[in-house]
């Protein structure tokens, strides 16, 4: 056994030997070589005309003068972190957006000699949106449908995400399975499955209950309806990013609270109200923002989006079906309004009833 020891011991000996024999002159070539060039170049970026370095103190372009603290080091690292997101941000978000908001300005088509041609016309694209007898009412249909829609998805969110909450077996099973539909509802997907009438409940549509709505409502209030049943599954799998936004706010909830007012007496219908549903009260505006900007950018055959791109890249400049990019831009933009009135209102609402209480 001593030997057997001996052996190790002057084995590793060896290894060690070799190993500094090979590292010494690599830290020595680093030392007298490598980090003089390294020293040399951090010298010249902060000692330059443009930055210049003394002691505690920074001096940018001669006249900005920063105080290095380790306040200001964190948020520099953080910026130097986001600095790649800002910039696909700026180029590849902000600019378009100002740059469709000009286009809504103006009449606007593309040429293959001078590109993009455009002709000053002040508000008279939204002019023409609001006097157009086909947009106006997908329009009133869009308002329609969220006010019904996006409550239905919040309160089925919360049902489904009470119950997954429950001691259940299998529990991440299902919350695979209602997370299934975000993963397969992509465009092409989901504009499959709307063709092949996979997104409606076929005994909805085969009774008396869309044409008892459609004869005696109103066409602002039947629409919407219309649109609701018809496409109730559609507007079910929307449900999917909200029941894990409910659940996860539910498991945050200290299980101790719940058994103290079981032992005063409140039934699971009084714990729900009073403990559980002002518990994920902050939620509920998150979720609100998520379903209606998801349900807002799917393009629907015959809907806002869809005649955006229609005007903008069917025909041509004689054509009856084009009225070019400004247009095109005007549309989104007021569908963009649309859109956060919709939140602003929900939103407003939620404000309201948690000031009140």
């Amino acid at each position: 056994m001593k030997k057997l020891k001996m052996s190790f011991a002057s084995l590793g000996a060896k290894i060690k030997k070799a190993f500094l024999k090979i590292w010494e002159p690599i830290a020595s070539f680093y030392t007298h070589k490598v980090s003089v060039v390294f020293e040399k170049i951090g010298y010249a970026l902060t000692h330059n005309f443009i930055i210049r370095k003394k002691g505690l103190r920074l001096t940018i372009l001669g006249f900005i003068k920063i105080k290095i603290t380790r306040k200001n080091r964190e948020a520099f690292f953080g910026l130097m972190f986001i600095l790649l997101w800002i910039f696909g941000f700026l180029v590849f978000t902000l600019y378009p957006m100002f740059y469709s908001l000009y286009l809504s300005f103006h009449e606007a088509y593309y040429s293959l000699q001078d590109g993009v041609i455009t002709t000053y016309i002040g508000f008279q694209n939204y002019l023409n949106i609001f006097r157009s007898q086909v947009l106006l009412p997908l329009f009133g249909t869009y308002l329609g449908k969220m006010i019904i829609a996006v409550p239905l998805v919040v309160v089925f969110s919360i049902m489904i995400a009470v119950l997954i909450n429950n001691p259940i077996k299998l529990k991440g099973l299902w919350r695979t399975i209602f997370f299934l539909p975000v993963v397969i509802s992509t465009g092409p997907v989901i504009a499959e499955l709307t063709n092949q009438d996979a997104t409606s409940l076929p005994s909805l549509q085969d009774s008396s209950v869309l044409i008892y709505i459609s004869e005696n409502l109103g066409p602002w209030i039947a629409n919407p309806l219309e649109t609701l049943l018809t496409s109730m599954l559609l507007i079910l799998w929307y449900a999917g990013i909200p029941i894990l936004i409910f659940l996860a706010g539910l498991q945050k909830i200290d299980s101790s609270i719940y058994e103290a007012a079981s032992i005063d007496g409140a039934s699971p219908w009084d714990r729900f109200w009073k403990i559980t549903l002002p518990s994920i009260q902050p939620l509920v505006a998150v979720v609100v923002i998520y379903i209606v900007v998801s349900m807002s950018l799917f393009v629907e055959a015959g809907g806002i989006l869809d005649m955006a791109r229609t005007h903008m890249l069917v025909g041509a400049p004689d054509s009856n079906f084009w009225h070019g990019y400004g247009y095109s831009a005007a549309i989104a933009w007021v569908y963009f309004f649309l859109m956060v009135i919709i939140m602003g209102i929900f939103v407003g609402i939620l404000s309201i009833r948690r000031k009140e209480k």
